[in-house]
Protein backbone atom coordinates (compact mmCIF):
# COMPACT_ATOMS: atom_id res chain seq x y z
CA UNK A 1 0.00 0.00 0.00
CA UNK A 2 1.39 3.22 -1.14
CA UNK A 3 1.04 5.77 1.66
CA UNK A 4 -0.46 9.04 0.67
CA UNK A 5 1.45 11.78 0.25
CA UNK A 6 1.34 15.48 -0.67
CA UNK A 7 3.98 16.15 -3.25
CA UNK A 8 2.43 12.82 -5.36
CA UNK A 9 -0.97 14.51 -4.87
CA UNK A 10 -0.17 17.86 -5.76
CA UNK A 11 2.40 16.72 -8.78
CA UNK A 12 -0.75 14.72 -10.26
CA UNK A 13 -3.13 17.81 -9.96
CA UNK A 14 -0.29 19.99 -11.64
CA UNK A 15 0.09 17.43 -14.44
CA UNK A 16 -3.79 17.30 -14.78
CA UNK A 17 -3.97 21.20 -14.73
CA UNK A 18 -1.00 21.16 -17.36
CA UNK A 19 -2.78 18.93 -19.84
CA UNK A 20 -6.11 20.84 -18.95
CA UNK A 21 -4.40 24.37 -20.07
CA UNK A 22 -2.07 22.94 -23.01
CA UNK A 23 -5.83 21.72 -24.58
CA UNK A 24 -7.21 25.12 -23.68
CA UNK A 25 -4.21 27.15 -25.68
CA UNK A 26 -4.33 24.45 -28.35
CA UNK A 27 -7.80 24.86 -29.17
CA UNK A 28 -8.38 28.47 -28.91
CA UNK A 29 -4.79 30.18 -30.12
CA UNK A 30 -3.58 27.21 -32.10
CA UNK A 31 -0.68 27.21 -30.64
CA UNK A 32 1.10 23.60 -30.58
CA UNK A 33 5.03 24.35 -29.72
CA UNK A 34 5.35 25.48 -26.41
CA UNK A 35 2.09 23.52 -25.06
CA UNK A 36 4.06 20.43 -26.30
CA UNK A 37 7.27 20.90 -24.70
CA UNK A 38 4.82 21.94 -21.47
CA UNK A 39 3.29 19.12 -21.38
CA UNK A 40 6.07 16.77 -21.89
CA UNK A 41 7.95 18.62 -18.67
CA UNK A 42 4.26 18.99 -16.50
CA UNK A 43 3.33 15.51 -16.67
CA UNK A 44 7.17 14.25 -16.05
CA UNK A 45 7.26 16.32 -12.60
CA UNK A 46 4.49 13.87 -11.31
CA UNK A 47 6.01 10.68 -12.62
CA UNK A 48 9.97 11.15 -11.88
CA UNK A 49 8.26 11.77 -7.97
CA UNK A 50 6.30 8.15 -8.71
CA UNK A 51 9.35 6.59 -9.56
CA UNK A 52 11.31 7.80 -6.48
CA UNK A 53 9.16 6.13 -4.15
CA UNK A 54 10.23 2.49 -5.59
CA UNK A 55 13.75 4.10 -5.95
CA UNK A 56 16.71 1.73 -4.94
CA UNK A 57 17.77 3.26 -2.02
CA UNK A 58 18.54 7.06 -0.97
CA UNK A 59 20.72 7.84 -4.05
CA UNK A 60 18.69 6.70 -6.18
CA UNK A 61 15.66 8.94 -4.61
CA UNK A 62 17.52 11.68 -4.30
CA UNK A 63 18.11 11.49 -7.98
CA UNK A 64 14.10 11.27 -9.35
CA UNK A 65 13.69 14.01 -6.88
CA UNK A 66 16.04 16.04 -8.58
CA UNK A 67 14.84 15.07 -12.07
CA UNK A 68 11.43 16.18 -10.85
CA UNK A 69 13.11 19.59 -9.80
CA UNK A 70 14.31 20.18 -13.19
CA UNK A 71 11.42 18.66 -15.33
CA UNK A 72 9.60 21.23 -12.95
CA UNK A 73 11.75 24.19 -13.48
CA UNK A 74 11.52 23.68 -17.04
CA UNK A 75 8.05 23.93 -16.45
CA UNK A 76 7.91 26.87 -15.01
CA UNK A 77 10.09 28.55 -17.88
CA UNK A 78 7.61 27.21 -20.50
CA UNK A 79 4.76 28.72 -18.50
CA UNK A 80 6.58 32.29 -18.54
CA UNK A 81 6.59 32.54 -21.83
CA UNK A 82 3.30 31.34 -22.66
CA UNK A 83 2.20 33.32 -20.24
CA UNK A 84 4.42 36.55 -21.28
CA UNK A 85 3.62 36.03 -24.71
CA UNK A 86 -0.42 36.62 -24.18
CA UNK A 87 -1.12 33.00 -25.00
CA UNK A 88 -2.46 32.47 -21.65
CA UNK A 89 -3.42 34.83 -19.04
CA UNK A 90 -4.09 32.92 -15.93
CA UNK A 91 -1.08 32.95 -13.60
CA UNK A 92 -2.29 30.70 -10.86
CA UNK A 93 -1.26 27.61 -12.77
CA UNK A 94 2.25 29.27 -12.24
CA UNK A 95 1.86 29.59 -8.64
CA UNK A 96 0.80 25.67 -8.50
CA UNK A 97 3.84 25.17 -10.24
CA UNK A 98 6.41 26.93 -7.53
CA UNK A 99 4.78 25.36 -4.73
CA UNK A 100 5.46 22.06 -6.00
CA UNK A 101 8.80 23.42 -6.34
CA UNK A 102 9.17 24.14 -3.55
CA UNK A 103 7.57 20.82 -1.91
CA UNK A 104 10.38 19.12 -4.22
CA UNK A 105 13.37 21.54 -2.69
CA UNK A 106 12.51 20.95 0.74
CA UNK A 107 11.87 16.98 0.29
CA UNK A 108 15.65 16.70 -1.62
CA UNK A 109 16.65 18.60 1.37
CA UNK A 110 15.34 16.10 4.02
CA UNK A 111 16.21 13.31 2.29
CA UNK A 112 20.10 14.56 2.08
CA UNK A 113 19.63 15.28 5.74
CA UNK A 114 18.19 11.70 7.16
CA UNK A 115 20.54 8.55 7.67
CA UNK A 116 20.78 5.84 5.72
Amino acid sequence: MIVPSPLQDKSKAFALEIIRVCNEIKREKREGVLTNQLIRSGTSVGANIREAMYAHGKADFIAKLQIALKECSESEYWLGLLIESGYYEDSAILKQCTKVKRLLIASINTAKKKPV
